[in-house]
């Protein structure tokens, strides 16, 4: 089950008080693509108000990264763009209490300055553009799948890419006509990307948790707490992030 933290287990992991101890001041965060900017943010925003503390993200799609801890990638906190990775990850015994702390939507995005006429989801049904979607494996395809089912539209998909991010930069510099990404990367992209409308019908939550066996568990806590926090909210809604 998908949680939010209690004040006392966020006290108990308070910023530099938790991150105070120990020789290795180091957190080790994996974190779903999605996420690049605003965590390459909360990144910075969290080793100055932790001097001497270094996080350290390494970013990919949510299935990936469950890939990665079950072969044993050391770390402290992940971060991913789907509850049901994280329920998994937390059934096989890999992360403690996780929480929901920022949620997304799915838009329908094409090229700035494409040639193309996009009128909305159904020009993904239109074989003479060329359509990009995020492979159904990953959360942002998942999504997408559901959402266009739900509306009754089968998409005429070119390419299937592995994260979020590499659909934005095929629809940014105009490799693809249309595609749907969250709403937070087609922001990220203002001046190459434009935002056609939502696509509905998808619920995009985020859980963070920290690492059952994570090398630098007090860190862990510590860093969880800040993104739980005011200013963490601050930096995520400032991406676009929405809260729960």
């Amino acid at each position: 089950m998908i949680r939010r933290w209690t004040p006392l287990l966020l006290a108990a992991g308070l910023l530099a008080g938790a991150c105070g101890g120990g020789d290795d001041q180091t957190v080790l965060v994996l974190a779903a693509s999605s996420l690049t900017d605003a965590f390459g943010e909360m990144e910075v925003a969290f080793e100055q108000a932790n001097p001497g503390v270094d996080v350290d993200v390494s970013f990919a799609a949510s299935s990936a990264l469950r890939l990665q801890i079950d072969q044993g990638a050391p770390a402290d906190v992940v971060a991913v763009a789907n509850e049901a990775v994280m329920t998994e990850l937390a059934g096989e015994g890999h992360v403690a209490v996780p929480t929901v702390f920022a949620t997304n939507e799915l838009v329908i995005a094409a090229p700035v300055d494409g040639s193309a006429s996009i009128s909305g989801a159904e020009s993904l049904a239109d074989p003479g553009l060329l359509v990009g979607l995020c492979a159904v494996q990953v959360p942002c395809g998942q999504y997408a799948s559901e959402a266009l089912a739900l509306a009754g539209i089968e998409p005429e998909v070119d390419t299937f890419e592995s994260d979020v991010r590499s659909l934005t930069t095929k629809l940014a510099i105009g490799e693809l006509d249309v595609g749907v990404v969250y709403a937070t990367d087609a922001a990220s992209r203002p001046d190459d990307i434009e935002v056609i409308g939502p696509l509905d019908g998808a619920d995009v939550r985020y859980p963070i948790a920290p690492l059952m066996d994570a090398p630098h568990a007090e860190n862990a806590a510590a860093f969880i707490a800040f993104v739980l926090s005011d200013e963490g909210r601050a930096v995520m809604e400032a991406a676009g992030f929405g809260t729960p």
